[in-house]
Parts: C-alpha cells; sequence; structure tokens
C-alpha cells in the first residue's frame, strides 16, 4: 500500500511533463497562413533576401552562388493577389562563391579591352519587374511573369512562386511575408556566353525573399 502514492505521483508526472513542455516551447513567428498576410507595400528585407545561382560543371559537379543584399518592393493586397506587384534589384558587383578566385574571375576586365568573360569589375545592378501573376487555385502557389534586366539585356522570365509564410517579425514587429522561386534561364541570351558547353548555358535559380510591410 505504501508504494501506491510514489507510483501515482510518478504516473501524475509523467503525464504532466510534455503539457508543460508543450506550453513553454518556443514558436516559429512566420507560419504558410494566407489569413496572415495584410495588404500594403512591403520593402525586402535585404539581410534575408537572395538568389542562389547553379550551374553544371564539366558534367562533373553542380556549382553554386550567391546574389544577396537584394533590395525593392512588393505591392500585395489579399482581397486581389493577382494584382500584386514585385519590382527588386539585384547587386551583381556583390555576388558571392566559394571560391576567390571564381568570384575575381566573375568581376574580372577584359582582357587587353576585350569583353569580361562574366560581368566585369563595374556591372550594372540586375533587375526584375512583374509584369503577371497568375494563382493556382489553392493561392498559395503563382507563376510570377516580369523582365529581367542582366548585363543589359532584358528579356521575359516566369517565376515558379511558392508562398513560404507571413507573421510579425518579432525584433522590428514589422509584418512580414516570405516566398520561394526557381526558374531556368540561358545565360547566353544576356551575353555571357564563355565557357559554354563546359560549363552550363542553364542557370538555374532559387529566390528566397523576405519582405517587410513598410
Amino acid at each position: 500500500m505504501r508504494r501506491i502514492a510514489p507510483l501515482a505521483a510518478l504516473a501524475a508526472l509523467i503525464v504532466a511533463v510534455p503539457v508543460v513542455i508543450a506550453q513553454n516551447a518556443p514558436t516559429v513567428p512566420g507560419a504558410p497562413d494566407k489569413a496572415r498576410v495584410a495588404a500594403g507595400t512591403y520593402a525586402a528585407d535585404a539581410g534575408h533576401t537572395m538568389v542562389v545561382w547553379e550551374v553544371d560543371h564539366f558534367g562533373f559537379s553542380k556549382y553554386t552562388g550567391i546574389f544577396g543584399e537584394v533590395t525593392g518592393t512588393l505591392v500585395i493586397d489579399p482581397a486581389n493577389p493577382a494584382a500584386a506587384r514585385v519590382d527588386v534589384t539585384i547587386p551583381v558587383a556583390k555576388v558571392t562563391t566559394a571560391s576567390s578566385g571564381l568570384t575575381g574571375h566573375l568581376l574580372r576586365a577584359g582582357k587587353d579591352g576585350a569583353k569580361p568573360d562574366f560581368f566585369g569589375p563595374v556591372p550594372a545592378d540586375a533587375k526584375f519587374v512583374s509584369t503577371s501573376v497568375v494563382l493556382d487555385d489553392d493561392g498559395d502557389e503563382a507563376k510570377v511573369t516580369g523582365n529581367l534586366t542582366l548585363n543589359g539585356v532584358t528579356k521575359a522570365v516566369t517565376l515558379d512562386v511558392d508562398f513560404h509564410g507571413a507573421g510579425t517579425n518579432p525584433y522590428n514587429k514589422k509584418a512580414t511575408v516570405g516566398f520561394e522561386a526557381e526558374t531556368t534561364i540561358r545565360r547566353s541570351d544576356f551575353g555571357i556566353a564563355y565557357g559554354i558547353p563546359a560549363v552550363s548555358d542553364a542557370v538555374e535559380l532559387e529566390i528566397h525573399a523576405a519582405f517587410e510591410k513598410q
């Protein structure tokens, strides 16, 4: 009989601990809930928005680099999401790779006054301006078509966009929305043909973007 009370107490503790842990568990500010998206004009969070690019190198491996510090705006109204507009600028001069030699080559001037192999030492910023938004039936995926200007050339590009999440940034108290997008371009279309086909003409782009309400 004396053992019943300790066993009952232990059982109660086992039941209570998960409840206490759940009540004190940290929460994530953002969630993939469209109801959290507030209408208005948003600015790109430059510290958390990036364009990841990937090419095939010699048929041996994929090679990846990043364009960061993206700036720009998103105008969105949950009542009419197809009317959303995005206008972003990508600083090509701040390209990052895992190889200092490659980064230097991407930004190197052409030899003896010739055209640079890639972007050159003072490349113009790239820019994407949307022209249309077509949503799927669920409203959490869209095809966003727009004009991409890169290396002085402008071409129409369509992004496959997924809604990632929305909520309030706990540090600055700003309403924030986030998206992921993918597309593939051909760099030769933008006048960057060095090394083709050993280094692929096709460039896969993966975009991670956060926007804060202004």
